[in-house]
């Protein structure tokens, strides 16, 4: 059974993002490393057929900025190797996703477009449960239906099934514009 991960992008990063010209595009390529700022994608046992949720945390608001399911995962330096032409050019083009110590890339199909207007409804964001080999857990710092950190979502996490499933409906129904 295919999981759902989200992975933490900067606001750095998402400004850059959209100033480059990249919102509405879908998500086709996304970078992992061995750094928190970067994090491993394979480490965190990511497998071909899961899903990724990059997310973003932006006055005390968690917001779902698209989806790519995962074709497979390539070592950064065979990755030239192994695309045709067409979509080593679109790889070059995300090159923001790439950062100084990418070791990964995540190739897939296109996804849902990548969006900035997707806040996850404060009762969402009270109860969306990421789970681990340890056990479940619920985000930390959620207050009154604010999040008040973002320590406990830097990396890639694992949801547990039926937050995967609210998350996954809640971004269809926003990208469909309902």
């Amino acid at each position: 059974m295919a999981d759902t991960y989200t992975t933490l992008w900067t606001n750095d990063l998402c400004r850059a993002l959209g100033a480059g010209g990249f919102e509405g595009e879908p998500l086709t390529v996304l970078f992992g490393g061995p750094h928190t700022s970067m994090p491993s994608f394979a480490r965190a046992g990511v497998r071909p057929g899961d899903r990724i949720l990059p997310i973003r945390v932006f006055q005390k608001r968690m917001w779902v900025l698209g989806a790519m399911e995962v074709e497979r995962l390539v070592g950064y330096d065979r990755v030239g190797e192994e695309l045709s032409v067409e979509r080593q050019a679109h790889l070059n083009r995300w090159g923001l996703l790439e950062g100084s110590c990418a070791s990964e890339v995540l190739l897939g199909g296109p996804g849902v477009p990548l969006g900035f207007d997707r806040p996850v409804p404060p009762d969402l964001l009270s109860r969306l449960t990421y789970r681990s080999r340890r056990g479940e857990r619920q985000i930390k710092h959620v207050v009154d239906g604010e999040l008040r950190s973002a320590v406990s979502l830097q990396g890639v996490y694992r949801l547990a099934p039926d937050s995967a499933r609210e998350l996954e409906e809640f971004l269809g129904r926003k990208a469909a514009g309902v």
